[in-house]
């Protein structure tokens, strides 16, 4: 009888050994589904933004520091967990009311440099495909813009978008060789500083000769933003670089941190006093089909806002806040009318904004990043910025079009 009993419950075990079995692939199975799902859900989304041209948003908040005082981030800012907003909703608390905010993706303070990439980087491949892409990060001063586009390049771990973006960029058109494809890389780096165009790349930089004013008052150059028949943008005379590695570029991208303008105030001990520009532009060409094609990546990290209560600005940093908060001012003026669907856009209101013309009104891959403080006494500068941030993720500015044609027979490209 104890034999017996003993074999029932082996036979039993093993039945129920094989049902829990059977759950765990059940599970295994929907879980590849969820993940599928979610998969198909961004590719559908990203098809959806292209097709109307909608500029794509992403929210990053950056962690607590220690000059932030007390409170903590889950006193103003939270993450709702609903399928349907997760990693994509934010909320902030301001004095007991809630304020939720959507957007294409959202990044808590625990997101890595490299979290941040992976989401970008069939963005920055378009521009290697032939497409003009621009990527640029707004939000008050000391929210993480800087950080988000350069981060620190001498730790790895920490690189920002800009390194990654560049490496990504060489790794696939090296690896794209053996397909017949050879590329061209050019690179140019500007600053808008007080409304006045600065070329971060110029030789005469350590004698500010590139200024339209020197310190003597005599005039120096003066670089004018144009636009040709085809949509592309230059500015007239900026120093533009023919590279062919990316140890080349970080050496140039260290001249321009050298150059840029920065400078400390209540709000930000390194606090940015510019836009600054990066461009890259790609031009390729497969020797086996000759076709060509054209893109252009334009990565910027603008000049955070500050209010003049709060900046405890005097002399030339107020003078400094005030032309950047009037250039995001005017930034606000385009998004606003492109939200309306205007048939005046005033892009020429700043060199900011025309500059960003083909960005923002034209045939170009557009996202922004949105950078907030999670700093309690930063709430309301948030809110300023996720508000606009919606009226951007709202923007429809066109289809974007890529860029390619058949080879010219005497067409030549080096860095092959």
């Amino acid at each position: 009888m104890a034999d017996f009993s003993t074999s029932q419950a082996r036979e039993e075990f093993e039945e129920q050994k094989k049902v829990v079995q059977e759950l765990q692939d059940r599970l295994a199975e929907t879980e590849i589904k969820v993940v599928e799902g979610e998969n198909l859900r961004k590719k559908l989304h990203n098809t959806i933004l292209e097709l109307k041209g909608n500029i794509r948003v992403f929210c990053r908040v950056r962690p607590l520091l220690p000059d932030d005082g007390v409170g903590t981030e889950k006193a103003v800012v939270s993450y709702p967990t609903s399928t349907e907003a997760l990693g994509r909703g934010i909320d902030i608390l301001q004095n007991g009311q809630k304020f939720p905010f959507t957007f294409d993706k959202v990044f808590s303070h625990e997101a890595s440099q490299q979290d941040v990439f992976i989401e970008i980087s069939q963005l920055v491949q378009s521009a290697l495909d032939g497409y003009k892409v621009c990527i640029f990060a707004y939000g008050q001063t000391g929210s993480g813009k800087t950080y988000t586009m350069m981060g620190r390049p001498e730790a790895p771990e920490q690189k920002g978008l800009i390194p990654r973006s560049l490496e990504q960029i060489f790794q696939i058109s090296q690896s794209l060789k053996c397909q017949g494809w050879k590329y061209k890389m050019q690179v140019s780096m500007l600053e808008i500083y007080n409304e006045t165009i600065r070329d971060l790349l110029s030789s005469n930089r350590s004698s500010n000769s590139d200024l339209t004013r020197t310190d003597s008052g005599t005039l120096g150059k003066q670089y004018t933003i144009k636009h040709d028949a085809n949509g592309n943008t230059y500015v007239s005379d900026l120093t533009i670089v023919d590279v062919c590695s990316i140890k080349e570029i970080s050496s140039l991208l260290q001249q321009a941190a050298q150059s840029r303008s920065v400078g400390k105030t209540q709000m930000n001990e390194q606090s940015s006093r510019s836009h600054f520009v990066f461009t890259l532009r790609i031009s390729g060409v497969n020797e086996g089909t000759e076709q060509q094609v054209q893109g252009v990546l334009n990565l910027i990290d603008l000049a955070g806002s500050e209010r003049l209560s709060k900046s405890g600005a005097t002399g030339e940093r107020l003078k400094e806040t005030q032309a950047i908060n009037k250039s995001l001012s005017c930034l606000s003026d385009v998004i606003f009318s492109l939200a309306k669907k205007e048939d005046h856009i005033p892009f020429r209101n700043s060199k900011l904004t025309y500059l960003l013309q083909p960005c923002l009104g034209g045939d170009s891959k557009t996202l922004m990043f949105v950078n907030l403080s999670p700093d309690s006494s930063s709430v309301g500068e948030s809110l300023c910025s996720l508000r606009f941030a919606s009226r951007v993720n709202a923007c429809e500015i066109g289809i974007p079009r890529r860029q390619t044609n058949m080879r010219i027979a005497d067409s030549r490209l080096s860095c092959g």
